[in-house]
């Protein structure tokens, strides 16, 4: 009954346009915005069609549909998706967001909903094998800006070199040309960027340390944080979030579990 609930609030999301406003809304109900960055497959990227789509855009039209809201989805850039969500352009983070000490003093967070974590991509001829094998004035860390990856490097790691980009995928290539010695991301993209590049590169999947990603909302908002908490606790039994895998990331899925590397689910 509840994959039937799901299914349904799913329509009934997809019948408000992603790019609707709440001028525009005819309901008369304020759309949920929701901001995420589309440049993260299989969660957040843009289809064939270039409309929004990826297991975190699902996540919000279910949300949108349990709320009884219409959707609006934002593409919003890393570096700036925090200030959105604090000035009110956003609602909410549904983006593969980390939940860090540091991000939770500027904006509240829902449960969490995937333990993820970080790793490193390197050259295929590499003798690095670890995050230990990194030493000051010998190597230089990619990462890209505002990631956990940048500030995890950052404080755990202050005397390693970084070499600091805006796009993951210029980070890859930094690896793939020499001028960077490893870059340090989370699990699935370093995977993906792998299968993407595997004459060039080589995949550290096992993780240097291990995250929680959650949905970000304002602080103060207590009432629309227990919703959400809701829906996800909701969404966790109904068994969606295993669903959205198996349609989305069942390679990454069944290749991480033979590797007995975490990528979790909860």
């Amino acid at each position: 009954m509840k994959r039937f609930v799901f299914a349904f609030s799913t329509l009934l999301a997809c019948i408000f346009s992603t790019s609707c406003t709440e001028k525009g809304n005819e309901t008369g109900v304020k759309p949920l915005v929701i901001g995420m960055e589309l440049a993260y497959p299989p969660f957040e990227m843009r289809g064939p069609d270039n409309q929004p789509d990826g297991i975190s855009v699902r996540m919000a039209e279910d949300l949108a549909a349990h709320l009884g809201r219409p959707l609006e989805i934002r593409d919003v850039e890393w570096n700036g998706i925090i200030p959105a969500l604090k000035s009110g352009k956003i609602d909410a983070i549904i983006s593969s967001m980390t939940n860090t000490p540091e991000r939770a003093r500027m904006i509240a967070f829902s449960d969490g909903y995937v333990t993820n974590g970080l790793c490193m991509l390197v050259r295929k001829d590499s003798p690095i094998q670890s995050i230990t094998d990194v030493k000051p004035g010998k190597h230089q860390l990619a990462v890209k800006l505002a990631t956990t990856g940048h500030q995890w490097a950052r404080k755990e790691i202050p005397e390693v070199d970084l070499l600091t980009l805006d796009e993951a995928a210029a980070c890859v290539l930094e690896v793939i040309q020499g001028k960077a010695d490893a870059y340090i991301y989370d699990q699935i993209s370093i995977y993906q960027f792998w299968k993407k590049y595997e004459d060039e590169t080589r995949p550290i999947l096992n993780p240097i340390r291990e995250e929680t990603w959650a949905i970000g909302m304002r602080q103060g908002e207590e009432e629309f944080h227990a919703a959400v908490n809701a829906f996800l606790k909701e969404y966790r039994e109904a068994g969606r979030f295993n669903e959205l895998a198996d349609q989305y990331m069942a390679e990454q899925k069944a290749a991480f579990e033979e590797m007995g590397v975490p990528f979790i689910f909860h």
